[in-house]
């Protein structure tokens, strides 16, 4: 290449960066008109002791698992944070988390199985607000089974923990 279209090639670059970099100006917009903002007058929407009766979420205070298994499963987590805010709303609430299993098993690990499952829902009450010390756990293992036969229908209402309000 020779030595005029090298020049005339780099003239070309610079007058296009030039261009390139030149500031456009933008020329302001006005903003458009807005309704007055009204805000609603407050709500109460806290939790009494009568909600527990009448709340749908609140009404269900059993927790269902899977076999062998201590982890919530997702459908249970809305009642989780239910829970969780009555036991926020009302500080001297109290409740108890009754662990219970199917038949299987020794009753040694179904005690301990019980627990566990108490100790999560405990967990997931805590992580939603509730305070530990609004809560106890107790197991019974597979000693009050609330089904008698001897199928899955049967042994999967049998492993739950039930939400039992002690104080309101």
């Amino acid at each position: 290449m020779n030595k005029t279209v090298r020049v005339a090639l780099v003239a070309l670059l610079c007058v296009g960066a030039a261009a390139c970099s030149k500031k456009q100006e933008v020329k302001p917009q006005p903003a458009p008109e807005q309704a007055p903002v009204t805000t609603p007058a407050p709500v109460s929407n806290k939790f009494t002791p009568a909600d527990l009766d009448t709340d749908a979420c609140l009404r269900q205070r059993v927790v269902y698992f899977d076999f062998d298994k201590y982890e919530i499963r997702p459908e249970f987590q809305q009642i989780m944070a239910c829970h969780a805010k009555y036991l926020q709303d009302r500080p001297m609430a109290q409740i108890r988390l009754e662990g219970h299993t199917d038949e299987r098993g020794t009753r040694e690990y179904n005690l301990g199985l019980g627990e566990r499952r108490g100790n999560a829902v405990s967990s997931a009450l805590q992580s939603n607000g509730g305070s530990a010390s609004q809560i106890s756990v107790i197991s019974f293992g597979k000693e009050k089974p609330v089904c008698r036969e001897h199928n899955e229908d049967c042994w999967s209402k049998n492993r739950r923990v039930e939400i039992v309000y002690t104080a309101k």
